[in-house]
């Protein structure tokens, strides 16, 4: 791997921006680092530091970074589809370089590096849990792992369909600019109005398309340079939310809370909104400090390597966690009371081992990561995109089921409200699978060659 890794950073561009592979890396990351801390796991069961210690909140502020991976999907989303309209061939629309061919090949080009390693996960992770219940397990600490060890395939779902969703929104921003952000962030302001205002119900549930899609805008944007002053846009952002929460129905907190009535994450607010756009600002102006140290070869290699495994690291991260606190259990390690000083001076340890283990299922499941190659197959793929568009909705609402399910009660048919709509965790499991392998079929025999992905 070293050598690959040093040969693919030998070879990036002049004309690449460094910057955004950092960004993507280091929000990943953070999240990771995000769910190890705020786990206050006990043997009676999992809570979260941030319920325990609420003055810790706050720092929501900075560690809630989940907005910056999806600005940075925005801005690779954005060059990735343009680039596929300027190789498409010239033929006659309805020919295999059509703009509807172009579509299917951008959903397997950019869905492909993240399904199938998380394919590989709820495929090992559904095994697993249909054996130990037939084996009569599923209590305790295991219970709560087969419960929680999918929740963060939501994020999965969503960026599936900021993907699906690229074309016509790039369109809209290409003819309104900020205009298009405007008409998203507005709509988001609308929900939240019908919401607490109005009382009207489920209608908050909109918003999760219209926040995460206008903060996925700004990667548009971004793409453009049209972002040219970062600091009113995080001054602006920061100054807003402070405001929505200290005056508004909003908590403090940037990510969800047990027991909470309003959750600014799930589903997402306007504070959350405001967040992102001062997050934005706030990378947009380390934008340049950075650059400079992203030009060092052993910085830009690293983050290369990163790249290369992040999405598994993520996937696997909350297995690694529990694996380390059931460890201990198995071995009457004592697991002090959450933030006790016992607690706190446990951390380092134990976020080391979760680190040690989680590099150990990347170095079993990383292989998984690298696209395939797309072979060029017969031109004409007559109805590819609506295929593809099908293929991408149905693994859209399966990851959602399951991140909502989990694995817990698999045998006792266990099932969780998606749209209104139960599903059980091997329908959600079928959904996904089904989905990929329309975006598979749709995106085989367009005509249009997707290239190696960009990160």
């Amino acid at each position: 791997m070293g050598s690959s890794v040093r040969e693919l950073a030998g070879a990036t561009p002049a004309t690449r921006d460094r910057y955004v592979d950092l960004l993507r890396v280091a929000s990943l990351g953070a999240v990771v680092l995000g769910h190890w801390l705020m786990a206050a796991v006990t043997p009676d069961g999992v809570g979260n530091l941030l319920a325990v210690v609420p003055a810790l909140q706050p720092l929501t502020w900075l560690l809630q970074v989940m907005p910056v991976f999806f600005f940075v999907g925005g801005f690779s989303h954005a060059l990735s589809y343009r680039s596929l309209l300027r190789k498409r061939p010239e033929r006659p629309e309805g020919a295999g370089g059509s703009e509807d061919s172009v579509y299917s090949a951008f959903l397997r080009a950019r869905l492909q590096r993240l399904l199938r390693p998380t394919m590989v996960f709820v495929l090992v992770w559904g095994a697993a849990a249909l054996l130990v219940q037939l084996l009569g397990g599923g209590g305790g600490l295991t219970g709560v792992t087969l419960r929680m060890v999918t929740q963060p395939l939501w994020f999965i779902g969503i960026y599936l369909a900021m993907v699906a969703f690229t074309p016509p929104l790039l369109k809209l921003h290409e003819r309104y600019g900020w205009g298009a952000f405007a008409g998203l962030a507005g709509a988001a302001v609308a929900v939240d109005v019908l919401r607490f205002a109005a009382g009207v119900p489920y209608v908050e549930f909109l918003n999760f398309a219209f926040v995460w899609l206008a903060v996925h805008q700004l990667g548009f944007l971004r793409a453009d340079g049209r972002i040219r002053r970062p600091a009113l846009l995080a001054g602006a952002g920061l100054v807003t939310a402070g405001a929505l929460v200290a005056f508004g129905p909003y908590p403090l907190s940037m990510v969800g809370m047990p027991g909470e009535k309003v959750s600014n994450m799930a589903p997402p607010t306007l504070a959350l909104l405001c967040h992102g756009l001062w997050l934005v600002g706030a990378v947009e102006l380390l934008r340049a400090p950075a650059a400079g140290l992203l030009e060092r070869p052993r910085v830009w290699r690293t983050v290369v390597a990163a790249n290369g495994v992040a999405m598994t690291a993520f996937l696997w991260h909350l297995t690694a966690m529990f694996g380390v606190y059931g460890a201990m259990l198995a071995l009457d390690v004592e697991l002090p009371a959450p933030a006790s000083a016992a607690w706190w001076a446990q951390v380092p340890l134990r976020i080391a081992l979760a680190a040690a283990l989680t590099a150990g299922l990347v170095a079993a499941f990383r292989a998984f990561e690298r696209p395939g190659s797309a072979p060029p197959g017969a031109a004409g793929a007559t109805g590819a995109g609506p295929l593809a568009a099908l293929g991408a909705t149905l693994c859209l609402l399966g990851v959602l089921g399951l991140s909502m399910v989990g694995f817990g009660g698999l045998l006792d048919g266990r099932t969780a409200l998606l749209i209104a709509i139960p599903v059980s965790a091997p329908a959600a499991v079928a959904m996904t699978l089904g989905g990929w392998l329309l975006v598979e079929r749709a995106g085989r025999g367009t005509g249009v060659r997707a290239g190696r992905p960009a990160r």
